[in-house]
C-alpha cells in the first residue's frame, strides 16, 4: 500500500533534525511509481523531496545514486555550470529507509522542446561537456564502473550478439552494426567521466539554460556518446547545435563519436527485444521487432547514415539534422536512468529492463510538461508493461504540473 504524503511528511522530520514541516503533499498522482514520494515545504521556506522505495529494483537504483552523489564532492560539484541534487538526510522504515534530497528549480521540457530552442539546446551541449570533462579519478575513488574503449566495443558486440541469437534481428541490421563494431577507427576514443543515463528527463531549465541535471546513478568512466544518444530522437533542428556546442567545448577531439551515438541509439532497440525475450513478453517483443522494421526501411532508403566508412562516408556534425531527422521517432527505448525528481510509472514489472519506449506530444519551450512525474535511475521511474512511457510528466496532487515544483532532488 503506498504511504500517504503525511506518513512521508513525519518520515521527512525523523530524517532531517530540526525540520519543522509547514505543509506537505503527494508528489505524483500516479498510484504506481517505483517510489512512495513527497514534496516537504518547512516553516523556513526549504523545500525538500523525500522519496521511499516501494520495491527491491527501486532499493538498488537509490542505493547507486547515493553513492553517486557522495561521489560528486564540492570540488567536482563546482566544475559544473548546473546544480546537482544534495542529499539531506534518510531515514530506516519497514526495511528500506526514506531518503530525502534538496528540490532544485527548474522547469523540465520534453526532448524536442529542450532541443527546439537555439539558447537551451546549446546550454545541454556545454553541460554534458562539463561532465566529460570532469577528473576521472574520484570515479575509481567511489568504487563505481570504469570501462575502457575496448570494453565499451566488446559490450556492444555482446548485445549484438545476444540480439541475433534471439532469432527476430534484421539481416541488415546485423551487418550494419557488425561493420561498426568491426571499424578500429570508431573505438578510438578516451574515456571520460560519462553521467550514464541522460534524457529530457534528466534537465531543469531555468532562464534559457540548464540549471540542474538529476539521475546520477549511472554515473560511470566510458564512451562519451551514451550520453549523446538520447538527442537522436529529438525532432528540434536545435539538437545539430547541442552536438555543436558540445564539440566546440570538448575541443573536437572525438571525431566519430556521432556515428557512435547513433549505433548507441539503434542498439537501444536490441535492447528492448532482449528484454521482452528475457521477460517472455509478447508485446514487447512485437513492439521492438515493429521498431526494428522501421530503422531497416531507413537504412535500405539510405536515409539513415552510414556508421562505418566501409558502407558510406564519415558522419560530421554537419550532417547531424538529417540524421536526426532519419532516425525512427515513435517508440526509441531510452535508459530507465534519468531524472530523480518524479515519481512516474511502475518498472516493478521491468525488472531488470534498462530500456522503455517513449512518444511524448510536441512541447514548445516555455510550457514545461504536464501531467504525472517521472522517476528514473535516481529511483524515479516507472513504466506500463506495455513498454510505452506515459506522455504525462510532473504532476503534483491537484494536477498542477511542471516548473520547480515538478522534479525531486
Amino acid at each position: 500500500m503506498a504511504r500517504s504524503h503525511l506518513t512521508l511528511a513525519a518520515l521527512a522530520t525523523a530524517a532531517v533534525p530540526g525540520l519543522d514541516v509547514a505543509r506537505a503533499r503527494k508528489h505524483s498522482r500516479r498510484a504506481h511509481g517505483m517510489f512512495d514520494s513527497a514534496l516537504i515545504v518547512g516553516r523556513d521556506g526549504r523545500e525538500l523531496i523525500i522519496r521511499v522505495p516501494r520495491d527491491q529494483t527501486a532499493e538498488t537504483e537509490q542505493s547507486a545514486d547515493l553513492v553517486a552523489l557522495r561521489a560528486l564532492t564540492v570540488g567536482n560539484r563546482s566544475r559544473l555550470p548546473f546544480d546537482v541534487p544534495q542529499y539531506v538526510g534518510q531515514a530506516p522504515v519497514e526495511g528500506t529507509r526514506g531518503v530525502v534530497y534538496e528540490l532544485l528549480n527548474g522547469d523540465a521540457f520534453d526532448a524536442d522542446a529542450l532541443t527546439g530552442h537555439a539558447g537551451v539546446s546549446g546550454s545541454i551541449g556545454r553541460a554534458i561537456a562539463a561532465i566529460h570533462g570532469l577528473p576521472t579519478a574520484f570515479v575509481a575513488d567511489a568504487g563505481l564502473p570504469q570501462q575502457s574503449a575496448a570494453e565499451c566495443r566488446d559490450a556492444a558486440i555482446l548485445v549484438i550478439d545476444r540480439a541475433a541469437n534471439t532469432g527476430h534481428l534484421p539481416a541488415a541490421l546485423v551487418r550494419r552494426w557488425e561493420q561498426a563494431t568491426d571499424d578500429d577507427g570508431l573505438w578510438q576514443f578516451q574515456p571520460c567521466v560519462i553521467h550514464g543515463s541522460l534524457s529530457d528527463e534528466s534537465f531543469l531549465v531555468t532562464d534559457d539554460a540548464v540549471s540542474g541535471v538529476l539521475g546520477w546513478s549511472s554515473l560511470a568512466v566510458g564512451d562519451p556518446a551514451r550520453d549523446l544518444h538520447w538527442l537522436l530522437s529529438a525532432r528540434g533542428e536545435a539538437a545539430e547545435t547541442a552536438l555543436a556546442s558540445y564539440s566546440a567545448a570538448r575541443q573536437g577531439g572525438d571525431p566519430r563519436i556521432a556515428q557512435r551515438a547513433t549505433l548507441y541509439g539503434e542498439l537501444e532497440l536490441a535492447r528492448w527485444l532482449l528484454h521482452g525475450t528475457d521477460t517472455h513478453n509478447p508485446s514487447i517483443i512485437d513492439d521492438a521487432v515493429a521498431m526494428l522494421d522501421r530503422l531497416v526501411d531507413t537504412v535500405h532508403n539510405h536515409t539513415m547514415h552510414p556508421l562505418s566508412p566501409a558502407t558510406g562516408p564519415i558522419l560530421e556534425v554537419s550532417d547531424v539534422e538529417a540524421m536526426l531527422k532519419a532516425t525512427p521517432r515513435r517508440g526509441l527505448p531510452r535508459d530507465q536512468g534519468a531524472a530523480m525528481q518524479t515519481d512516474s510509472y511502475d518498472l516493478a514489472s521491468f525488472a531488470g529492463s534498462e530500456f522503455a519506449d517513449s512518444d511524448f506530444p510536441d512541447t514548445k519551450l516555455g510550457e514545461p510538461k504536464s501531467g504525472g512525474s517521472t522517476e528514473s535511475r535516481s529511483g524515479n521511474s516507472d513504466r506500463t508493461d506495455t513498454g510505452t512511457i506515459p506522455t504525462s510528466l510532473f504532476a503534483d496532487d491537484d494536477g498542477a504540473g511542471g516548473g520547480s515544483r515538478g522534479r525531486t532532488a
